[in-house]
């Protein structure tokens, strides 16, 4: 490798030297490749995305394959070796493309001294990229290069960009020509309905933003609150109206088909008329929320329920100004203020507001807090205006009508395991090479609007940061929660940033400074001596109202403090003399996708989520594994190889019923088992969350059932447990588990010491008797040391447990503010409805059910007392006495003796009815009813998919069930309230009449027999009769396809269940506990009910469907990459 690059100035531009890459040998061959198949599969096991021959580097791993392919590859418009145009299939394309794109820009603009310096340049951001060294954020990964690499052109989507040429403003005429690169947007919004820049003008520019896949975030305290005056003279609707309006307008672009939901933040100023409102906001909504699914809606973040609400659509924050905390602490009065007039509306108790923001963040994790005095003391350029807003995951904050382009590195590419030393002269170059990217990024950019595209010229905000800080940590064997952690972390991050400005002001020489920075120059100066007093850890600054966090030299390796220090020195020396090419340099951001990309465990400042995890399979299919990180931090804390064999052992498991406690090879041969089947659980075992899961028909075969004495009716129920069955106890079956399946934590490990523990902490509880966890502080103390040596802020999640109170709420607050930090965001697990997998779901049902069994008993108290003589009674009046009681009554008993005096109403032997043919979605359905002599529906058969099929089967049986409902007198209008608009695949267009789409074959079904039977023209789309179709010329009339909807023979198919925890109680569960029953692939279940016990409140992934986790502000996905946010 070549020695370190010094950063070489001269006004023909700058020089770059070699440091990971060689003269004499090609990049792209200092890597070896694999050809290998991209799957992706939803939960049913259903193939959402496929492609084989995907070339990529050997060391990366199929997860980071699957999101190169599905998110990042161009899909059209490449040249193809036979000259015909397709899609990217390699990673070399992809570097090759955004590499290049990036070197022509900046040669065309004369940034590199020479050619060769930008062949240098090519090649180490080459090097970088397929090393996962460090990369830009999605934005780049979809548009950067496709116009330069392979001439893509299209028509203009209203963008503009500034011509350095000559600074003026001009329209895009082409879509590709110049890229959209940024991720983040802050856009203003002004008290005006529908002129450019007012409200409705917003939700245009929003759209063009959502469309390409970035996100938005803006502060609303500009519009007037209810009951303010209008020019006409009436009165103003109000903030919230329009919110909702917006709200909807994002949702609608989200499920217009983008790759993510719509991304965006909403602001609002302390002193807002309608400030209580926005707080309460989603508070309310999840009021209405729970009453929904109370009434049978599905709870699902996109099903019906959230979807009929509004606010569901944004991250919400309050800008809180130090002024608040005064009156706080004081016990004094808060005043909100008219946006016209500044005039005082109201006045509340400043304790009172605040215990509300705490409550409402308990109760649905909105707002967050927006630290507004720390932000804009902190601002490089007060000349241009206050900052009032962030982008939607809170890392990027600057003035209105700005962008930034993203960047994060790999920290663990910089990482020596063996020396347990950091690289910083790595780090420094990789540093000042991805500045100038991120620089030539501004410089290449068009932009969804006129003021965007003008201020971003004009200032020049930059997003570089890092990821995977609490591998690093954990590698080393230090305490994410400790002095040191955070000392290290402060150093780590004062040099990026630093070198970062250095490398600013080093542009800035050869290029000049960003065109507003002479008029901000005192402001930005104070803010980079600011950065360089904490490096020290000084003990006073210029004009900060708050003390931030400095590097304590006690707890930080001298090396590393001595290049923070060193890298601030210069990059104030050299900004002094040169000025700044950006007016920003570095965020965090919660690097979801790219963080997969590069494969790091960690995003951002987070520490590490989990000890145990799945790594994907080539071709699907998931293998547990320790997290990597422990065996190297066991080696590093003087574990011998056999202790920690044994510690990591106790975490994952033996994955063997060999040796097992109570269940093993031996017991199991006793119980009846031959030695195939035995085997076949222990290859179960090997991605299984709990032992209790591998012992079922799929895995054994109804054979081996039959043969162990268990019925059909016991073995297909959901609910039956045959590891219980089997005789075993609760306290040998959890004995057994432990020793199988693991314990995935490392509290008890055999052999580790007791100090070694705080290692090893997560962000969540680990396995299901961990008890550790990282406190809401140790989170916070870790962002409060890196905040000061970021130009923005941190985008960041707070994990607190379920069973964390209000108090703590406002105590994280709080004491984020008094620790320097710009933003804030909390999430109690368990504090939204919309989650299906929530751990907590089963025990608030249980809870449900014993209040309502309690009302009716207190209801049916009074009755039993209320003697009525049903000789006096009509027949109407006998049958509403009977009603009540039954109503009333908790037994059962009448109910049952009812129902059995209700005859079976016979059909006749030959009988009338109708045949519907409909495909759902490509899925052929044929519906057939039977009906009495009088019209009236009897009986209905459901055919579709091959003979034998799952599908076909579980229809019939459903068919007969509601033929039989039908027969003994349950009205027909019961079952259509019941099943009209369920949900589940296949769904969507239907070829039918009437009827053009439906969320499932059951709702399709009812909606059906509403409309023939009933006259139910509010269920169908087109009210003319149906006509006589498909005489026989369809392709799909003589066999109806089994489509998505039917296992193939070869796939295995699993009967999961999942036991809800039951908070932090360790004690073994009855074996009449009821159980969850989750069916998919076995080690894809395996994987979403280990996420869904340590985040039980994440929602599912919007292109798979298999439980999210979390990533800064947002969520991803580990089994497709898909990112809830906007980097």
């Amino acid at each position: 490798m070549a020695t370190k690059t010094k950063a070489s100035r001269q006004a023909a531009g700058l020089q770059f030297s070699r440091r990971f890459t060689r003269q004499d040998v090609n990049v792209y061959d200092m890597f070896e490749y694999d050809y290998r198949t991209s799957i992706i599969r939803n939960t049913n096991g259903e193939v959402v995305f496929e492609m084989n021959n995907v070339e990529v580097p050997k060391q990366w791993s199929q997860i980071a394959t699957d999101i190169l392919a599905q998110k990042y590859f161009r899909k059209a418009g490449v040249p193809q070796p036979d000259g015909s145009l397709g899609r990217e299939t390699s990673a070399k394309q992809v570097a090759h493309r955004m590499a290049n794109c990036w070197r022509v820009w900046g040669e065309r603009y004369g940034y590199f001294a020479s050619t060769q310096d930008a062949q240098i340049f090519y090649e180490e951001l080459v090097y970088s990229i397929l090393n996962q060294m460090c990369v830009p954020n999605s934005p780049q990964w979809f548009n950067t290069g496709l116009h330069e690499s392979y001439g893509i052109t299209g028509k203009p989507q209203g963008h503009y960009y500034v011509d350095p040429k000559d600074a003026v403003l001009k329209k895009s005429t082409n879509a590709y020509e110049r890229p959209q690169p940024h991720a983040c947007f802050i856009l203003s919004v002004n008290d005006d309905l529908v002129n450019e820049g007012g409200i409705m003008d917003l939700w245009v520019r929003e759209a063009r933003i959502f469309k390409y896949g970035s996100g938005v975030g803006t502060n609303y305290s500009n519009l007037r609150g209810a009951g303010e005056k209008l020019s006409g003279g009436g009165s103003s609707s109000g903030l919230m109206s329009f919110l909702k309006i917006g709200d909807r307008a994002a949702g609608a672009i989200k499920s217009g088909g983008t790759t993510r939901r719509a991304a965006k933040m909403v602001c609002l100023d302390l002193d807002h008329p309608e400030i209580v409102d926005f707080i309460n906001w989603k508070v309310e909504e999840e009021k209405k929320v729970a009453a929904l699914i109370a009434a049978g809606y599905p709870s699902g973040y996109e099903d019906e329920a959230y979807r009929t609400v509004s606010g569901q659509n944004s991250n919400n924050s309050i800008r809180i100004p130090n002024e608040f905390f005064e009156k706080l602490d004081n016990d004094e009065d808060w005043e909100l203020k008219g946006r016209m007039d500044g005039r005082v509306m109201k006045k509340i108790p400043a304790r009172e507001l605040w215990n509300q923001i705490a409550y409402a963040a308990w109760r649905c994790a909105d707002p967050g807090t927006q630290y507004n005095t720390t932000i804009n003391e902190w601002h490089t350029c007060p000349e241009g205006g206050e900052i009032r807003a962030s982008n939607p995951c809170s890392e990027y904050m600057f003035l209105d009508n700005t962008a930034c382009n993203l960047a994060s590195a790999n920290l663990m590419k910089f990482f020596d395991t063996e020396t347990n030393q950091f690289d910083v002269a790595g780090y420094e170059y990789n540093t000042r090479l991805w500045t100038v990217v991120l620089e030539v990024s501004v410089l290449m950019a068009q932009f969804p609007s006129q003021e965007v595209a003008q201020l971003s010229y004009e200032y020049r905000t930059l997003g570089l940061g890092y990821a995977n800080l609490g591998t690093m940590l954990m590698v080393s064997g230090i305490a994410y929660d400790s002095e040191e952690a955070r000392g290290i972390a402060g150093a780590i991050t004062a040099f990026m940033t630093g070198i970062a400005y250095k490398t600013s002001a080093e542009m800035a020489e050869v290029l000049g400074a960003f065109p507003r920075f002479e008029e901000n120059k005192a402001h930005m100066m104070r803010v980079m001596r600011n950065h360089r007093l904490a490096a020290y850890d000084a003990d006073e600054y210029e004009g900060l109202s708050l003390k931030p966090q400095g590097i304590h030299a006690k707890y930080c390796p001298d090396y590393l403090l001595k290049a923070a220090c060193k890298a601030w020195d210069d990059a104030v020396e050299l900004g002094e003399k040169y000025g700044y090419r950006n007016a920003q340099a570095t965020v965090i951001a919660p690097t979801g996708t790219i963080g997969l990309v590069m494969d790091c465990d960690t995003t951002g400042v987070e520490p590490d989520f989990a000890l145990v995890k799945f790594k994907k399979l080539s071709g699907g299919g998931y293998f547990k594994i320790i997290n990597q990180s422990v065996p190297t931090a066991l080696k590093n804390l003087g574990y011998t190889e056999t202790e920690a064999d044994k510690i990591i052992k106790y975490a994952t498991g033996t994955a063997s019923f060999a040796g097992a406690p109570f269940i093993n090879h031996q017991t199991l041969s006793e119980k009846g088992f031959i030695a195939d089947e035995i085997k076949r659980l222990d290859a179960a075992a090997l991605t299984a969350f709990e032992i209790g899961f591998v012992f079922n028909k799929y895995t054994l075969g109804e054979e081996c059932m039959q043969r162990l004495g268990f019925t059909p009716e016991q073995y297909n129920d959901f609910e039956w447990r045959m590891i219980d069955a089997l005789g075993f106890t609760d306290e040998q079956i959890e004995a057994a588990n432990d020793y199988v399946c693991g314990t995935m934590m490392l509290e008890g490990a055999p052999g580790l010491k007791e100090e070694h523990l705080p290692v090893f902490d997560c962000a969540n509880k680990c396995g299901q008797k961990g008890e550790r966890y990282i406190h809401a502080h140790g989170h916070i103390r870790m962002m409060g040391a890196t905040q000061p040596f970021i130009s923005g802020a941190i985008s960041k999640t707070i994990n607190l447990p379920h069973e964390a109170k209000v108090e703590e709420i406002a105590d994280a607050y709080y004491l984020s503010w008094k620790l320097g930090l710009k933003a804030n965001a909390l999430y109690r697990d368990g504090s939204k409805l919309s989650q299906p997998l929530s751990n907590k779901s089963d025990k608030k049902k249980k809870d449900d059910t014993q209040a309502v069994a309690a009302t009716v008993e207190e209801v049916a108290a009074p009755m039993e007392s209320n003697i009525v003589d049903l000789g006096k009674l009509t027949v109407e009046e006998l049958l509403e006495e009977v009603q009540k009681r039954v109503q009333a009554s908790p037994d059962t008993k009448l109910k049952r003796k009812l129902a059995s005096i209700v005859e079976r109403r016979t059909l006749p032997a030959k009988r009338r009815g109708f045949v519907q043919k409909a495909k759902i979605n490509g899925q052929a359905v044929f519906l057939r009813t039977g009906e009495y002599s009088d019209g009236t529906l009897g009986e209905i058969f459901i055919d579709m998919a091959k003979e034998g099929a799952t599908m076909r089967s579980m229809m019939n049986c459903f068919a007969i069930s509601i033929s039989i409902g039908l027969q003994y007198g349950v009205p027909l209008e019961e079952f259509i309230d019941k099943f009209a608009f369920t949900r589940f695949d296949p769904s969507g267009f239907v070829e039918h009449p009437n009827i053009k789409s439906t969320t499932s074959i059951v709702d399709f079904i009812f909606r059906v027999l509403g409309y023939e039977y009933l006259g139910r023209t509010d269920l169908v789309h087109v009210l003319d009769k149906p006509e006589v179709l498909n005489t026989g010329g369809d392709d799909w009339d003589d066999i109806p396809s089994n489509g998505g909807l039917e296992y193939a023979k070869e796939q295995e198919l699993s009967s999961v269940r999942v036991t809800p925890s039951s908070g932090s109680t360790v004690a073994p569960q009855s074996k009449k506990s009821v159980t969850q029953t989750v069916k998919a692939e076995s080690s894809l279940d395996a994987m979403n009910a280990m996420n869904k016990k340590m985040q039980g409140d994440a929602p599912a992934c919007t292109n798979c469907g298999h439980i999210t986790v979390r990533s800064g502000t947002c969520y991803k996905c580990l089994n497709c990459g898909t990112q809830g946010g906007c980097s």
